[in-house]
């Protein structure tokens, strides 16, 4: 505990919050074309990037841009960027183990630069020319008024045969938490057992969902056996099911969070866990574990009713008892945890939860202390200086 450093407990990510708005349209004149030229640039852009083992996109410009306006006179130049800033991006984030390739008539990507929304009036770039269209935002969406729209998509749809647009929108400001009293903070722990293990005791169990993944893997198993063209195809549209069903799931528990009585949610950091080589049944678990999904879903759920989320180192949560601070792996054994040193008995998930949230109590109050060491070191050696200290309720007062 001598090395132990407060400062690198602590993590917290602001994240812009967005909502998506999507609607049909039919095919305006020429814009599978246009469509199929975007994919054609895209595909260019990959190319250079393999040959030049580069994703630089200023070097891309470079070498590609007034060759490909002159190929291609029709194609607006801030089309052409973004569809070069897509390809890179995809490339980069590939490193280059394959090369990535677009369908004909995949969705374009826009920006402030091609798209705007002046009321109902949507005009966005197109072969040639500036398309225009008025849409009606539905009723539900009115609460976002003052947000404003930043991007979008545009492809087409084979099945419907019509343009698919979707509109992103972004809060003009984000809300946060400015002071937070301790006894709204809860720690969360996330888990296999247990979707989420509260520190107040709460726990949302897995077993049910658990039960119907082994339903989805045991049909999954059966389809790949058989092989054949109409197999494939149900194996395709099951595909689609499970992951609707997990995104409902963390649907369900992030908005059954956000309605506790909380201000702020603690969670570990678990970037990079699936790293870890954990035997080859375990390692199936955590590639299923859509544990990031739930983050993101509380997240932006906790930002709309003005609540925030935290990160905090999660090494040693789950072997550190709650109780005494004493941390020894042998304490924990399955979901039961038994401090050998103090006699503590819990449930594991739950005692990693109050670990979770005692961590980020102790790292806000060790930032607060610092901003105060700070303050007072800035004002010694002022003339008639006022200097402050922290009262019992962790607000800033001057001295009398």
């Amino acid at each position: 505990m001598s090395n132990f450093d407060p400062k690198l407990l602590l993590t917290i990510y602001i994240l812009t919050m967005r909502r998506t708005y999507s609607f049909y349209m039919d095919v305006p004149e020429g814009f599978l074309d246009y469509l199929k030229t975007c994919s054609e640039i895209f595909a260019r852009h990959v190319d250079w990037a393999f040959e030049n083992k580069s994703t630089n996109k200023i070097q891309a410009h470079k070498d590609l841009y007034h060759k490909l306006r002159l190929e291609f006179p029709n194609i607006p130049s801030n089309i052409l960027q973004t569809t070069r800033d897509q390809a890179l991006e995809i490339v980069k984030l590939l490193k280059f183990a394959s090369k990535p390739k677009k369908k004909p008539y995949s969705a374009v990507r826009y920006d402030a630069r091609n798209m705007a929304l002046r009321g109902n009036l949507l005009t966005f770039s197109g072969p040639g020319k500036r398309i225009r269209t008025m849409i009606d935002l539905p009723t539900f969406f009115q609460k976002y008024k003052s947000w404003v729209m930043k991007s979008g998509t545009i492809g087409y749809d084979k099945f419907k045969k019509k343009i698919k647009v979707s509109l992103i929108f972004e809060a003009p400001t984000p809300q946060t938490i400015q002071r937070v009293k301790t006894e709204r903070i809860v720690g969360i722990d996330r888990g296999l057992y247990n979707i989420v293990a509260l520190s107040d005791d709460k726990a949302f169990s897995s077993q049910q969902v658990r039960k119907q993944k082994r339903k989805f893997l045991h049909v999954k198993r059966q389809l790949q056996a058989k092989g054949t063209r109409s197999a494939k195809r149900k194996l395709k549209a099951r595909s689609g099911r499970e992951k609707r069903f997990s995104s409902n799931i963390n649907h369900v528990v992030s908005k059954w969070l956000v309605g506790l009585p909380y201000d702020t949610f603690v969670l570990e950091d678990l970037s990079g866990i699936r790293n870890q080589n954990r035997g080859h049944k375990v390692n199936n678990w955590m590639h299923n574990w859509t544990f990031y999904q739930l983050e993101q879903f509380l997240t932006y759920k906790a930002g709309a009713l003005g609540k925030q989320v935290i990160f905090v180192d999660a090494r040693y949560t789950s072997q550190k008892c709650s109780n005494c601070g004493i941390t020894c792996k042998k304490n924990r054994n399955g979901s039961q945890y038994h401090c050998t040193s103090c006699g503590y008995f819990g449930h594991a998930d739950h005692n990693a939860a109050i670990n979770i949230r005692s961590n980020y109590i102790l790292s806000a109050a060790y930032a607060s202390q610092e901003a105060i060491w700070s303050v007072e070191q800035a004002l010694a050696n002022e003339p008639n200086a006022v200097l402050l200290n922290c009262n019992a309720t962790g607000f800033l007062v001057a001295n009398q």
